[in-house]
């Protein structure tokens, strides 16, 4: 069952010398018997490790609440529901947008619509388009009050409320930890349903819980298949099985090595059928392993260059569908062979094989935390944005505005914050100037999630990427604050952050807030801003203004 195929060439001893060391340290039997000592010795920290490992366990959980899923999706498809509008950030939506990018909905079942920004345009698309009478607003939050989901919630609600009256709780449903607010607030508006997931799972490894079945039942998918693949990964990882043989042990300590050793750009690579598990993964590893000084730089959905052109801190990972149009990515893969480069291949039968996945990628992420010395289940830095965004808001509360930064360059609409230069193109230069090997590039578009701003940021990215040879990332704002914000901030300083923001045409206001849609994202990019220069991170803000494709293509250009 484990398909899989490497060429580590040099790394092959390293990373066997890695497996024998973790089968010294008993790493496997650790794991499972839930020991915190394998990442931290202070018992402070081991106590919160402890309530974090429930993933390894939660599909026996899952199983029991499998009928009731089954019917609570059942009865939404034949009241007529046409789509499900899921409210949620990071380890809430990122699962729940991979199985609806791969499998869609099954027939009679409402399509998912998936709703993880602040940006006013997407948001008053989505609402005009999800009618009250005909849609189910499933919140998704494990902590029960982020931001963005209280506020796409309380829009929602006031819609609902104008046309369903006192029937405006049967449009929605929620799935969070017991005790939270949000439990208290389907109670108190009588959702439709309310699940409580296990507590002691943090949201990037609750892929497999009710933050991804529930989403996945109202699609129509097998979840009893589902399990079923994700179980026979776990048996494949347990005690009993060889270190060699051990599929998450082996990810995990090739992962730590390849880390260790300055090959700490992990390129995912995955067939076109199932390419949206790489933004999944980009979540797991980057908040997972991004902190104290030290972490695995994720790399997904960057566009392909010769095979020669990759450095020395490449690791790349693909996993590769039986059947799918796999032409270009076999090539590629054969190039990079050829020069060199160290490639592992995972083959799939079929895409439920995914949830086999989603355990191997945590499974190996637990261990490659304990290669690393680091805690893989906390996310120490993420709250510094929230903080600043929080502060922010205080003061548009107080005076109506936010506080505003002087920019360093205007040029026709477009702003840039971060570099005194006397044009956008001298200015682009002295940015990517700062670079040395080993760093990447992040691209962070507050921006309309939108088909043409994909293609033009992809342009803008391959020109980077040929312009500097640096490994490029690409989040949309705010989603990425809750995926590779983390990495950014407490991972290693080996990142230059490009922020890129523009002006909103919708006015959108949040019912109950003194402060609309667009303020609110305005507010969480200022801060993060502020996050990365107070971690002395190498920096730089462009404003687009009105007209986002002519601002992106005057970028483009000016790059050479």
């Amino acid at each position: 069952m484990e398909g899989r195929q490497q060429q580590l060439g040099r790394w092959q001893e390293p990373v066997e010398r890695a497996l024998a060391d973790l089968a010294a340290r008993d790493a496997v039997r650790r794991l499972w018997d839930r020991d915190p000592s394998l990442w931290k010795e202070d018992p402070q920290h081991q106590a919160e490790i402890s309530q974090r490992l429930g993933w390894l366990t939660v599909t026996r959980t899952m199983r029991s609440q499998l009928a009731d899923l089954s019917s609570f999706a059942r009865e939404v498809a034949q009241a007529g529901t046409r789509q499900v509008v899921l409210c949620g950030m990071g380890g809430s939506s990122l699962c729940p947008e991979m199985l609806h990018l791969t499998f869609g909905s099954a027939a009679g079942y409402p399509r998912l619509q998936v709703l993880d920004t602040t940006d006013p345009d997407v948001v008053s698309h989505v609402a005009q388009q999800a009618e009250p009478e005909h849609s189910l607003y499933l919140i998704s939050s494990k902590s029960g009050g982020t931001i963005e989901v209280d506020s796409l919630f309380r829009l929602f609600f006031d819609r609902a409320q104008a046309r369903l009256g006192e029937r405006a709780g049967s449009a929605f449903a929620a799935v969070t930890d017991p005790g939270t607010s949000l439990e208290l607030l389907g109670a108190d508006r009588r959702f439709r349903g309310v699940f409580l997931n296990p507590p002691d799972i943090g949201g990037r490894y609750s892929a497999l819980s009710l933050f991804g079945l529930v989403p996945a039942a109202l699609m129509g998918l097998d979840l009893d298949r589902l399990l079923e693949s994700a179980d026979r990964m776990a048996m494949a990882c347990g005690v009993a099985t060889s270190a060699e043989a051990n599929p998450g042990l082996w990810l995990g300590a090739a992962l730590g090595v390849m880390a260790g050793a300055g090959r700490d750009k992990l390129t995912l690579l995955s067939s076109p059928g199932i390419d949206s598990l790489g933004l999944w993964v980009e979540q797991l590893i980057a908040e997972s392993t991004g902190k104290e000084g030290r972490g695995i730089v994720p790399v997904a959905g960057e566009p392909l260059e010769p095979a020669e052109s990759y450095g020395e801190d490449r690791f790349f990972v693909y996993t590769r569908l039986e059947g799918d149009d796999n032409t270009a990515l076999d090539r590629f893969v054969a190039d990079l062979r050829r020069v060199g480069q160290p490639v592992v291949t995972f083959s799939l039968g079929d895409r439920y094989d995914l949830a086999r996945e989603l355990f191997r990628w945590e499974f190996a992420t637990a261990l490659a935390g304990a290669i690393l010395w680091i805690d893989p289940f906390d996310q120490p830095n993420v709250q510094e944005s929230k903080d600043n965004t929080a502060r922010l808001l205080a003061v548009y509360k107080e005076k109506g505005s936010l506080p505003t930064e002087e920019a360093d360059l205007v040029e026709g609409e477009l702003k840039l914050y971060g570099i005194k230069e006397s044009t956008i193109a001298a200015a682009l230069s002295s940015f990517l100037a700062q670079a040395h090997p080993g760093d990447y590039l992040a691209m962070m578009a507050y921006l309309e999630m939108v088909e043409s701003n994909d293609r033009a940021l992809e342009v803008l990215r391959r020109r980077l990427l040929e312009r500097t040879g640096l490994p490029t990332t690409l989040g949309y704002g705010p989603r990425f604050l809750h995926s590779t914000g983390q990495l950014h901030k407490g991972g290693p300083n080996s990142g230059l952050f490009l922020q890129i923001t523009a002006d909103k045409r919708a006015k959108l206001p949040i019912p109950g807030q003194p402060y609309d849609f667009a303020t609110l994202q305005a507010a969480q990019a200022l801060g993060d801003r502020q996050a990365l220069r107070e971690h002395g991170r190498r920096a730089l803000s462009i404003h687009l203004g009105s007209d986002v494709q002519r601002g992106l293509a005057r970028l483009t250009a000016a790059l050479g």
